[in-house]
């Protein structure tokens, strides 16, 4: 999705985001995580923009472990007193990047990338090739993104190009020797608007398999 960008820097955003509210997000863990994940072999998971850390909880909580990563000190936090109270605590490390200018190092069984869609600058084209190139052989890519504005938003608060289920498989265009698309597809769930109105959303998932090396 591209974004007008606003007059704050990307990490001035995000962390107002966090600090001026209480809990922004619900807690549980992404419910296309839950089904395109379940059934996968734990091992070492990259989680891009965790937030407060729901996803990667849920993963550590499976046997994962996990690197969380966020541009908010104050999420990164949260999420780690999640992590503590679920008991899950030595199974997470917490690293703050502003993705694209940084990155985590090192390459992971599996690197899930929900929603990294911003209405301030972020280079999403870029992270996503940097979040392919951290999948070790065998291992798993999962890409999770809005696919347009919900129902019930008649008047969008700015400016976006959501992104096209083939769109963004050209944008990585990832070797076909090298990879095997696993999942592509567009999942509706339910989503309320802030006066409490029924309505979707509709999301584009990609579950892409790197080749073992032989």
């Amino acid at each position: 999705m591209t974004d007008t960008p606003a007059p704050a820097a990307a990490e001035e955003f995000w962390e107002a985001r966090y600090r001026d509210t209480g809990r922004v997000w619900s807690g549980r863990p992404n419910e296309l995580l839950v089904q395109e994940a379940g059934a996968l072999a734990p091992g070492t998971a990259l989680d891009l923009g965790c937030g407060e850390g729901a996803d990667a909880v849920w993963l550590a909580s499976r046997g994962w472990r996990v690197t969380g990563v966020d541009i908010s000190a104050t999420a990164l936090a949260r999420a780690a007193g999640h992590a503590a109270d679920a008991g899950v605590g030595d199974r997470v490390a917490w690293e703050r990047h502003e993705l694209g200018p940084s990155f985590p190092g090192g390459s992971f069984d599996l690197v899930s990338a929900h929603y990294l869609q911003s209405p301030v600058a972020l280079d999403q084209r870029s992270v996503l090739h940097a979040a392919a190139r951290a999948v070790a052989p065998g291992g798993t890519l999962l890409v999770v993104m809005h696919a347009g504005w919900p129902s019930w938003q008649t008047e969008p608060p700015f400016d976006a190009v959501f992104p096209t289920l083939d769109g963004v498989l050209a944008e990585l265009a990832l070797p076909r020797d090298g990879w095997t698309v696993v999942t592509r597809r567009t999942a509706r769930r339910p989503s309320m608007s802030p006066e409490g109105g029924e309505g979707f959303r509709d999301d584009h998932v990609w579950r892409l398999r790197r080749t073992v090396v032989e």
